[in-house]
């Protein structure tokens, strides 16, 4: 096609350019279909500008069978040709959907072009395979309607490679593999399509040679668009005639073509960025006061739509700092309790717990980060008014012995002023921690079905005296108590630090203990070793946040590994953040292992400095001397997510003892859409879509089960809504998809460029936290964000289905 006659507009609108030939009439194409339904037709398009493919004949006898394939009112009749005139013909108005079969090339005139486009404006349906990317070079709006091109170069040759299939829910892959493994000729884009159009499915680069143009971990390999009127599915598979003969290849066509035909509905637009919405929805504090956010630190929402969000204990840059422990004030904060009610558009400030919690900056025995760390609403919250908070009282702390008091305590909101009544608290359950030296407190908290509260604490240990490895040095102690050896907390059977505590809140402010846990509290060894029966997960280093999918009753957690930029020969992996899909009472490693049983070396008194033996993941002893727990304790179990400053999932080569070489020129990354640097790992949601919501503003139905996993920073760190398989969850199965949100999460220096939690509100609206831009501090950044959906419903709407009864 000459390249006078390429239309300016990818969306739509008659062509641009002067002395093209006019448009034709748009063929005729009923919308909606008479009653009783009609014949529903797909013209094949075969057309090559130089020899006619193979896979021509394969693919038109595919699409011929499926279209008798499913129950009588899916059906569908074909019609196949190469002559190009038929899109200047009425004709073409009697079609519901054109398959382009076609091999490259310009096969189409001006006017024929033209009379694609009108097809398309009348309310059509395209779909293209494979080297329908590369027909039409000339034209813009065929590249719309295609989504990407492709590199002048391909991948060699036929290669089995794993497509990721990222939607559940569309007709075209909903039926599909999540991991499927399949041989084609895959292709690479000059250009990526993520954000512009809906991917359906990414092809895993790392399980192939994509050779040269590799388009990285984001390789979209399916995907829609509703497109200039009607609707577009693109997929660059079937590039073999062996693939038209693959069960799950026509199954994956014909769900294409129930979406394009109009015999079914499908959401083409749930990954598209500019469907989506992200507004800022608190001001900046008044000079010297928090009355719009605290330092922010978590967020619960209520079943009416409040966003309640918490400040840890640092004030604004005005506030007084106390770091003498001789003075009374020392560490003295306020942690405050901020409600946004999406009615008025109005924050409250609902009131304030003084915590020790207000030190920032310095050095290791300066900064703090204790406070005011967790929030949750009961369950019967609208009704009682009860909130529990996770925190640190100033009241309770030991300026001598440098320790302090952890506690959860329920507290009673007015529900008719907001306000906090102090008065009101009722401690459930308190336990100490040492506040000689910062840090990793924790914080997170989250309820399942059966109103089992979960509690999320730091290991209390100092992230330095381990040259950023194991956190398991046994000799720095103050009066006493160990302050760098997590052996003592996370590893420790008897202690509440480093966990992940599962009570079960009564209504007189007591708690019981569920079936479950993983301790009893009754245990006991022949070293006098016990047990604490809150205990549900042990081995975890700093999760500020962890979540619940109600739906399943599964724990989500992340959290912060140590500080080691590489691995080591000697001490073991580098600095591991790391998120896990829990399904059952479990150890997660640390100190002793990390990632996928990574083990730390062992080291001990008298000289801390010299290195011990590698910890036998699978048969873990806490050897330290400040153990008062079981020494032989649970085995350590495998995460699912982990990453290091090099990427995702780093695993080496492992010796007859099962020891990883930790060479970093062995080292092979198993999840290359993840890169760390400066890392804080926080954990995210479980989407859930409500079908009976009336909200316009909720995420699609495509975001439902995807696990959102994130980090505080906003650089090349996580923000990605993962697939787990359910198989393979629970036991520490990889991803198996992953898929960016950047685009959606806005980054940047105007974004949430610190991320400090995130959940789903009941309107299906994502909230998020940005931090600031300081430490232990608020800043004008500092803000609660609202992320909601603008795209409107899935096509084609209801009244324009091919056949009425179809859905």
């Amino acid at each position: 096609m000459a390249a006078t006659a390429v239309t300016a507009a990818l969306l739509g609108g008659a062509p641009a350019v002067a002395g093209t030939a006019p448009e034709p009439s748009a063929p005729r194409l009923d919308l909606p279909s008479p009653p009783g339904g009609e014949q529903v037709r797909v013209l094949v398009f075969h057309a090559s500008a130089g020899a006619e493919p193979p896979t021509v004949d394969a693919g038109i006898a595919a699409i011929e069978k499926i279209g008798q394939q499913g129950p009588a009112a899916e059906h569908f009749t074909i019609e196949a040709t190469g002559d190009a005139s038929v899109f200047t013909t009425p004709r073409l108005g009697t079609f519901h959907a054109v398959v382009f079969l076609t091999g490259g090339g310009d096969v189409l005139d001006p006017d024929q072009e033209a009379g694609l486009e009108s097809y398309m404006k009348a309310g059509g349906g395209f779909l293209g395979i494979h080297d329908a990317a590369r027909t039409e070079p000339y034209s813009d709006w065929f590249t719309g309607l295609i989504g990407a091109r492709p590199t002048a170069t391909a991948p060699a040759g036929t290669q089995r490679a794993t497509v990721e299939v990222g939607d559940r829910t569309h007709p075209a892959t909903k039926d599909l593999p999540v991991q499927w493994k399949r041989p084609d000729r895959w292709l690479n884009w000059q250009t990526s399509p993520s954000g512009a159009v809906h991917t359906v499915a990414r092809v895993r680069e790392s399980s192939y040679q994509p050779g040269a143009g590799a388009n990285g971990w984001d390789h979209p390999v399916s995907w829609c668009r509703d497109y200039d009127g009607g609707r577009s599915f693109y997929t660059g598979m079937g590039g073999t005639a062996a693939s038209f003969q693959e069960a799950d290849f026509r199954t994956h066509l014909r769900g294409a073509l129930l979406w394009t035909t109009r015999l079914a509905r499908a959401d083409c637009q749930s990954t598209i960025t500019a469907n989506y919405r992200a507004e800022r929805v608190t001001s900046p504090n008044q000079p010297g006061q928090s009355d719009q956010i605290g330092e922010p630190h978590g967020l619960v929402t209520a079943e009416d739509g409040r966003v309640f969000y918490i400040g840890r204990g640092g004030g604004d840059a005005s506030a007084p700092v106390v770091i003498d422990w001789n003075d009374p004030g020392v560490g003295k904060g306020e942690g405050t309790v901020h409600i946004w009610d999406p009615k008025t558009k109005k924050v409250t400030l609902a009131g304030s717990v003084t915590v020790f919690g207000n030190k920032g900056g310095g050095d290791e025995l300066v900064k703090n980060e204790e406070g005011l760390l967790g929030i949750e609403l009961d369950p019967g919250f609208l009704s009682n008014g009860w909130i529990y908070l996770h925190y640190t009282p100033h009241s309770r702390i030991d300026r001598d012995a440098h320790m302090a008091e952890r506690r959860v305590s329920r507290f009673t909101l007015n529900q008719k002023t907001n306000k906090l009544d102090l008065s009101s608290e009722k401690v459930l359950l308190a336990w100490p921690v040492q506040i000689h030296s910062c840090c990793h407190a924790g914080g997170g908290m989250a309820w399942d079905s059966h109103n089992n509260l979960y509690i999320a604490t730091g290991d209390n240990n100092s992230s330095q005296f381990s040259d950023g490895y194991s956190g398991n040095n046994p000799a720095p102690n103050y009066k006493g108590v160990s302050f760098a050896d997590a052996r003592r907390t996370a590893g420790n059977t008897h202690n509440l630090n480093g966990k992940i505590l599962r009570i079960h809140p009564e209504q007189d402010g007591t708690y019981t203990l569920p079936e479950g846990n993983l301790f009893t509290g009754k245990e006991t060894d022949e070293g006098g070793g016990r047990t604490r029966g809150e205990i549900y997960v042990m081995g975890v280093r700093n999760p500020s946040r962890i979540s619940v999918d109600k739906k399943t009753d599964t724990l989500y957690a992340g959290w912060v590994g140590p500080d080691a930029g590489t691995p080591s020969t000697t001490w073991g992996p580098a600095k591991y953040d790391t998120f896990a899909v829990i399904t059952h009472a479990s150890n997660r490693g640390w100190p002793f292992c990390m990632g996928n049983e990574q083990p730390y070396r062992d080291r001990n008194l008298p000289d801390p400095a010299k290195p011990l033996g590698w910890y036998d993941c699978d048969h873990l002893k806490n050897e330290s001397p400040n153990n008062d727990g079981l020494v032989d304790i649970p085995p350590a179990e495998a995460n699912n997510i982990w990453y290091s400053p090099q990427g995702g999932g780093p695993d080496y080569p492992r010796d007859a003892n099962g020891i990883p070489s930790y060479q970093l020129s062995e080292q092979k990354l198993l999840l290359p859409w993840l890169k760390g640097g400066g890392q804080a790992a926080m954990d995210g949601p479980v989407y859930r879509f409500d079908a009976d919501s009336a909200s316009k503003d909720k995420w699609p139905a495509y975001w439902d089960g995807k696990w959102f996993v994130g980090d505080f920073y906003d650089g090349d760190q996580p923000r990605h809504a993962v697939v787990m398989d359910p198989k393979t969850a629970g036991s520490g199965g990889l991803p198996a998809h992953a898929e960016s949100l950047d685009k959606i999460v806005p980054v940047g220096a105007d974004g949430i460029r610190n991320l400090m939690g995130w959940t789903f509100g009941p309107d299906g609206a994502l909230y998020a936290l940005d931090y600031g831009r300081g430490f232990f501090t608020s800043d004008p950044k500092s803000a609660l964000w609202r992320i909601s959906y603008q795209g409107g419903e899935p096509t084609p709407l209801p009244q324009q289905l091919a056949r009425k009864a179809a859905r």
